[in-house]
C-alpha cells in the first residue's frame, strides 16, 4: 500500500514573488571628480612656512603707519569712508576754482611719509567724476617725498567748478611696488605678442 505523501504547509510553498529570478545589482556610482586648480596646490617638497604666510598676509601690527603732518590749522587728516574702502579721502585746505575745460592745483596743507616699498596714488572720487566731470592727474607720491601734497584736478565739464575748503577732492590709495635692478641686454626673450602695440589686441 502506497504511503500518503505528507502535506506541505502552505507557508513553505514558494510563491511567485520568491520564485522570480534575482536581478543583477548595479554597482555603486562614484560621484563626479572635482576639478582642482593646480596653481592652488602647494609643493609638498617646499611647504609654506609661517613666515611666508605672514609676508603675504601681514597683520595690522606688521603694517607700518602712514605718517601725516599738518602744515596749517586748515589741514585735515585723510579718512576712509568705510571699513573696506581702498582709498583715504583727501581734503582741500582752501577755496579753489577749477575752470571749465581747464585744470588747477588744489592745496591740502598736509605732508606725509609713505611706507617704504609702497607709493601713494592719487585717484579720482567717483562722485566728482560722475556728477561734475572732475578728474585727477599726475597722482604719484613717492615714499621719500616730504613736501605738501597738492592735487591736480581737471574739469571736463562746461561750467567752472568751485572747490570749498574742507571738500573731499580725491582719494589716496597706498599700493605696493617692486624696485628691480635695471639691466641692459642685447636681446629680449620672444613672446607671443611680440612688438604689437596700440590696438594690436582689438
Amino acid at each position: 500500500m502506497q504511503g500518503i505523501p505528507a502535506r506541505i504547509p502552505s507557508s513553505r510553498i514558494p510563491t511567485e514573488k520568491t520564485m522570480t529570478a534575482p536581478t543583477a545589482t548595479s554597482p555603486p556610482v562614484s560621484p563626479p571628480a572635482k576639478r582642482v586648480k593646480t596653481d592652488n596646490i602647494a609643493n609638498i617638497s617646499n611647504p609654506p612656512t609661517a613666515n611666508d604666510s605672514a609676508s603675504h598676509n601681514p597683520t595690522m601690527e606688521q603694517i607700518p603707519p602712514l605718517l601725516i603732518k599738518k602744515l596749517s590749522d586748515k589741514a585735515r587728516l585723510p579718512t576712509r569712508g568705510s571699513a573696506f574702502a581702498a582709498g583715504y579721502d583727501i581734503y582741500a585746505s582752501k577755496d579753489t576754482v577749477i575752470p571749465s575745460r581747464g585744470k588747477a592745483l588744489v592745496d591740502t596743507d598736509i605732508s606725509m611719509a609713505i611706507p617704504a616699498g609702497t607709493y601713494g596714488r592719487i585717484a579720482p572720487r567717483s562722485g566728482l567724476a560722475s556728477k561734475h566731470f572732475i578728474d585727477t592727474g599726475a597722482g604719484v607720491i613717492d615714499a621719500d617725498y616730504r613736501g605738501q601734497v597738492k592735487v591736480l584736478l581737471f574739469n571736463h565739464g562746461e561750467e567752472d567748478f568751485q572747490v570749498k575748503e574742507g571738500d573731499r577732492i580725491a582719494q589716496l590709495v597706498i599700493e605696493r611696488i617692486w624696485n628691480p635692478e635695471v639691466v641692459e641686454v642685447q636681446e629680449l626673450e620672444e613672446s607671443i605678442r611680440g612688438a604689437g602695440g596700440f590696438g594690436s589686441t582689438g
